[in-house]
């Protein structure tokens, strides 16, 4: 329920920042920023002016958030995509182009190493710029490499496939720190982890796709035109849909909803600019204990994940000669299982807000899930692996949302978008070191070794996921917003509308008496 002034009244179930937004309640603007200055918010769901301004209490709420999530999952999933869609076929590749395994592995590894020093940057133009030209930008480039990888259709053109890699993985810098930045910009406090999940859910798609489609369009057939050919047609169709999405972005991306939808967006919205210093917020993120101990376990986590997901071709292969479409569709199950880990954990943050004792537990079941793969990897069994794999796949690939979800409680007030980029940049480094210690590893005493080589790396992780104090401070932003207006808030307000007019006081006093009788 909720009371509408038909003079521009603004209360009721939801979250106003009244300094935010002066005339509401028709009341002078000064009223309000003495309110806003003493804990004066209204709490439930706000209007104003007959309209609704903010606290959505669905995914989805303002018709542009879901159409602006319906996007960035859509060109986030095509980029994955490229990511992984030469390591999924890497002998097929190695054969094609006439070079060595470790050389295709640097197409995945590209991604990585352009991450490294993009991010600060492009996290930069997130702050100053806003999410719209960021996303444009990513989608743009994401279809600028598709087109490009089409020139590489000959064996003597593996430079040129080099290049559209490259350009796909610039424009990876400018996705992977969008899914905690646009929930919190467009979701509400119990919603935003929710959000974040199935923002990620479109980058992990894109991964399950990229094993589960190259190796059905383009098999290992001897004949090179051929293969040439299945390649072109796989190229062909990630240009088109990379356009397509594009032109989608262009269309309904939208920077942000009218009003913030939770108080802590709210005070984020309501900082001048002169206030924000970029290089301030990183130092801020750095001397971070919590923080800096949550950036080293994403990134042994993810960089696990990265790993295992370029080797996988060749782990499979190796013990299972001739299953390219099987190392796929086990890649997929790792995936697969993993957005469903995602979306649980998710939800269940938004429920319990437990976001330490959520990450640890996740966290010991990676370590879990990785060593039954690595001794069930040599069974002999197809279908064990597919079991095995798919319980790792639920837990590693599902911590991903929460190590984001988690450094914006542990950061706020800074920026999503920095916070989670400094975890991507842990990921890239520690993704790069791990794919090529274990491929060495793996070339020189065998998968199981290479795989307890990652194992020891989810222990060392675990035990300091352990040491990380859970100070959510945006769940405590928000919590505030829960408390009434305090009588000691209110008498300095009334004193002001009296010396300001009979006028406005008696307004005041009709929406208290309209809030006592919803009340009532």
């Amino acid at each position: 329920r909720s009371f509408v002034d038909p003079q521009g009244a603004c209360f009721g179930r939801g979250l106003v920042f009244t300094a935010q937004y002066p005339r509401c309640m028709g009341l002078p603007s000064s009223c309000f920023e003495v309110l806003a200055s003493r804990g004066g918010w209204l709490s439930g769901r706000a209007f104003c002016s007959g309209q609704e301004v903010g606290g959505a209490e669905s995914l989805g709420a303002f018709p542009p958030a879901g159409a602006a999530f319906r996007a960035l999952c859509s060109y986030s999933l095509c980029n994955a995509f490229q990511w992984i869609q030469y390591g999924s076929i890497n002998n097929i590749f190695v054969r094609f182009y006439g070079v060595t395994t470790f050389t295709i592995d640097w197409l995945s590894m590209s991604y990585m190493i352009t991450y490294i020093p993009l991010l600060f940057p492009v996290a930069w133009l997130l702050d100053k710029r806003g999410l719209r030209p960021i996303a444009l930008v990513g989608s743009a480039l994401n279809g600028l490499g598709a087109w490009v990888k089409l020139g590489s259709l000959k064996p003597h053109l593996f430079p040129v496939t080099v290049l559209g890699q490259v350009i796909c993985s610039l424009a990876q810098v400018f996705i992977l720190g969008m899914p905690s930045r646009i929930a919190s910009v467009w979701f509400g406090s119990h919603e935003v982890s929710t959000a974040c999940s199935i923002a990620v859910f479109g980058n992990q798609l894109g991964i399950a796709l990229g094993f589960l489609v190259p190796p059905v369009l383009v098999p290992n057939v001897e004949d090179e035109e051929k293969l040439a050919y299945h390649i072109s047609i796989m190229f062909f169709m990630t240009a088109g849909v990379a356009t397509a999405l594009f032109i989608l972005v262009v269309i309904v991306f939208r920077e942000k909803p009218p009003h913030p939808p939770s108080r802590a967006q709210a005070l984020i919205q309501s900082r001048l600019p002169e206030e924000y210093s970029y290089v301030q917020s990183i130092l801020q993120l750095l001397r971070s204990t919590n923080f800096m101990l949550l950036m080293v376990t994403y990134g042994l986590n993810t960089g696990c994940f990265y790993s295992l997901s370029t080797l996988l071709n060749r782990m499979v292969i190796y013990h299972y000669p001739g299953e390219e479409v099987n190392a796929g569709r086990i890649g997929l199950t790792i995936v697969l299982s993993g957005m469903v880990g995602a979306l649980i954990s998710g939800i269940w943050l938004d429920r319990t807000k437990t976001y330490k004792q959520t990450t640890l537990v996740v966290y010991i079941m990676s370590l879990v899930g990785m060593v039954v793969y690595t001794f069930t990897l040599s069974l002999g069994h197809l279908w064990v692996v597919f079991v095995t794999a798919g319980v790792l796949g639920f837990f590693m690939t599902g911590y991903l949302p929460l190590g984001f979800e988690f450094a914006a409680e542990l950061t706020y007030p800074e920026s999503e978008g920095t916070s989670s980029g400094l975890l991507n940049v842990s990921a890239q480094i520690f993704g790069i070191a791990f794919t090529i210690s274990q491929g060495q590893i793996m070339d020189h005493f065998g998968t199981k070794a290479g795989n307890l080589f990652l194992c020891s790396f989810l222990f060392l992780g675990t035990i300091v996921t352990a040491f990380i104090k859970a100070d959510l401070r945006r769940q405590q932003a928000n919590l505030e917003s829960e408390q009434p207006v305090s009588e000691s808030a209110l008498i300095p307000s009334l004193l002001l509308l009296l010396a300001q007019g009979s006028t406005h006081l008696l307004s005041f006093l009709g929406m208290g008496m309209a809030l006592s009788e919803l009340q009532l």
